[in-house]
């Protein structure tokens, strides 16, 4: 995860221009921007007087402000519970799963919040038994006996130990600039008042040994990201970033890399009972909402109420909290208890932004995407932020078996694409000309975050649910379609860019406008 210094948190009471803040969902036609024409696509189903049906999405992830101001009208509550009164009035072995369910806490409401990433967990279950037991002639017998897997042990506690090294070394470093920022500002905040900030009042400033570090950090802020805003704002928002910063290299030191860890006693299941499925707790929010709170603004924030952004799919469409995914790598029981759970409740699409280079339980995931392509859904997955090829480099969970199969159809994977035509894949975006079906906008992506705030983030993880938002879009303003046409219509109106032709099955961006249209062809079909 890379981290940069851009100024793109903002409060609740601030306006926010849609026009210039939310480019994803611009036209192309209008533009030359690859958008999604969501605008577009409203205006095209009112003209066609479609009225939209009721319809749920499930977001998989790390948990949901489901009382943000922004999304709380839009969140599914459950018909057949009672809230708070302890009980599993709808007998889903669930006790007053309101909101939906979390999968990675406990029955005491305990919670987890880090955990390791699966290839520590592998790296201790399988290769640290073979070769670093106290017996050494055992160790050394087991290197002669399983030569490909003590390569694989070498590789892996190599990767480790860099990793390791590397977040200690940046967290120095984001602690250090922390400190910058905490000694220099307090000048310029004093020299600048409360004025905004102009090219002008700028230019009158002289920079001081004590402000050096701090205004070369605010020469990095594109201007149109500082300008009209106080020294005070900047400090605070900076301020904010960075202290995400620390909390990511300090989480990869504490959870993510140490191979002592182990926080899975908080849920308190047979964690080898892969059939198990009545653990968790209803504490869909968890202790970091940051994520999912994101994704879920992104599919479905409440359209016309003047308060931050309008969701693509609009109010008809409501969001399923499953909490999934802890700070660090998922598990593939709770996946796939996810996955079941959302189907089981009505579910229609359920977005997964999430996914890791390990799956020691994949055919356990693989069961349950099974099980939900045959209950009539559509699963909208993220293609993962390491700018790999998943044809060959796998991130799970993968649509393809161990033969190269696909595992089922009715399932898009996403990469995530630039504002700036020119360059439209996000650097940071896997691609695969058999494994990403489409692309959407993933960069510079406004959406809800947790304390009714509302935040810009990037990654692929943002470009799954503006699929999935899509998708709703016209799933539930054309019901009668199956799964399998919804994801056909998405598909089939791409807008194609050659720059994305040999890196995906369809070579383009997602288009809202012209899947609606597309949509309403194939129902007069029908």
């Amino acid at each position: 995860m890379t981290f940069f210094l851009s100024l793109s948190i903002f409060s609740q009471d601030s306006v926010l221009l849609r026009t210039e803040k939310v480019w994803y969902n611009s036209s192309f036609e209008d533009t030359g921007i690859y958008g999604v024409n969501t605008e577009k696509a409203w205006q095209f189903l009112k003209e066609q007087k479609r009225k939209p049906t009721d319809l749920i999405v499930a977001v998989l992830d790390g948990g949901i402000q489901a009382d943000h101001i922004d999304l709380k009208a839009n969140m599914w509550v459950n018909p057949k519970e009672i809230p708070g009164n302890g009980k599993d009035d709808d007998k889903n072995a669930y006790v007053d799963d309101v909101y939906g369910w979390n999968f990675i806490g406990g029955k005491d409401g305990k919670n987890v919040d880090g955990d390791t990433l699966e290839s520590v967990r592998v790296f201790k279950s399988v290769y640290v038994p073979l070769f670093e037991s106290t017996d050494e002639a055992k160790n050394i017998e087991n290197q002669n006996k399983y030569p490909e897997k003590y390569d694989e042990y070498l590789e892996l506690k190599s990767k480790i130990a860099k990793k390791q090294n590397e977040a200690k070394a940046n967290l120095v470093q984001y602690n250090s600039l922390l400190e910058q920022i905490n000694n220099g500002f307090k000048p310029l905040i004093e020299f600048f008042g409360d004025q905004p900030i102009t090219e002008e009042n700028l230019s009158k400033y002289e920079p001081t040994e004590e402000t050096m570090g701090a205004m070369m950090m605010f020469g990095m802020i594109p201007q149109e990201e500082w300008k009209g805003k106080t020294m005070q704002e900047i400090n605070d928002e900076l301020t904010e970033q960075l202290n995400d910063a620390v909390s990511y290299f300090n989480g990869q030191i504490e959870y993510h890399y140490n191979l002592e860890f182990e926080p899975r006693f908080i849920v308190g299941d047979d964690y080898d009972n892969k059939k198990e499925k009545d653990y968790g707790n209803n504490d869909v929010e968890g202790p970091d909402a940051l994520h999912g709170t994101h994704v879920a603004g992104l599919v479905s924030a409440v359209r016309g109420n003047e308060k931050g952004i309008d969701g693509i799919a609009g109010n008809s469409v409501k969001i399923m909290a499953v909490r999934t995914v802890p700070n660090g790598d998922e598990r593939d029981k709770d996946v796939a208890n996810s996955i079941r759970y959302a189907v089981d409740n009505g579910a229609k699409i359920l977005n997964m932004s999430f996914g890791k280079d390990y799956s020691p339980d994949k055919e356990v995931v693989w069961e349950a995407m099974r099980y939900a392509e045959k209950k009539g859904a559509l699963l909208v997955k993220a293609a993962g932020n390491d700018n790999l090829n998943i044809d060959n480099d796998i991130h799970y969970p993968t649509n393809f078996d161990d033969e190269g199969n696909k595992v089922i159809e009715s399932l898009l994977t996403v990469g995530a694409s630039n504002p700036e035509p020119e360059n439209l894949k996000a650097s940071f975006s896997n691609f695969g000309i058999k494994s990403v079906d489409v692309f959407a906008p993933g960069n510079k992506i406004l959406s809800t975050a947790p304390h009714d705030k509302f935040r810009e983030l990037q990654g692929t993880s943002m470009a799954s649910p503006i699929v999935a938002g899509v998708a709703a879009l016209v799933w539930s303003h054309y019901p009668k379609l199956s799964a399998l046409e919804v994801k056909e219509v998405i598909m089939n109106s791409v807008n194609v860019n050659p720059q994305l032709e040999n890196i995906s099955v369809t070579g383009g961006v997602i288009d809202a406008y012209k899947a609606v249209q597309l949509a309403e062809e194939l129902y007069k079909k029908k």
